[in-house]
């Protein structure tokens, strides 16, 4: 897919790429401040763009939503095969005993003989974390194991 990256003298940058199924545009506008907003435009016509400015949270929940469902589908299709592997996305609670603080303190693999595949914050996706890996509010937890550990690993990252 190509996207089309524009520079926005005093602004920023403007990255942007045609939707297939539909006549439109959708991008981000990446301000020199370092906000973010989100754009949607009708092909040949740059005056019916749609400004949503979002912040720094929004940007990073929107990024994680669009990002955590891909990266699962891939894993569930690479699992399906293994009888009694699955892949679950798990969503960070805000208010989780371990959202600061180190993936090792959880005893993840210990406690529930699943394994955290990788992590989604922002957009970025961090694979295979290790031990000092440090979670933050509204990571995306990407687990895989069977359905108990999986059921319990939720619990874990929720109740502590």
């Amino acid at each position: 897919m190509n996207v089309d990256v524009t520079t926005l003298p005093g602004i920023g940058v403007r990255k942007e790429f045609s939707l297939s199924k539909v006549d439109r545009r959708m991008g981000v506008v990446d301000h020199r401040d370092g906000g973010t907003d989100l754009i949607f435009t009708r092909i040949g016509d740059p005056d019916s763009t749609v400004q949503i400015p979002l912040s720094d949270v929004e940007a990073r929940t929107l990024a994680s939503l669009l990002g955590a469902p891909q990266l699962v589908a891939q894993l569930r299709e690479q699992h399906r095969e293994l009888d009694g592997v699955s892949t679950r996305s798990l969503s960070m609670p805000l208010n989780s005993p371990y959202s600061g603080r180190r993936l090792g303190d959880t005893e993840m693999r210990t406690r529930t003989r699943a394994s955290i595949v990788a992590v989604l914050r922002a957009g970025e996706v961090f694979a295979s974390p290790g031990p000092d890996f440090v979670f933050a509010d509204g990571d995306i937890v990407v687990v895989v194991g069977t359905n108990a550990g999986l059921d319990a690993a939720a619990s874990i990252l929720s109740d502590g």
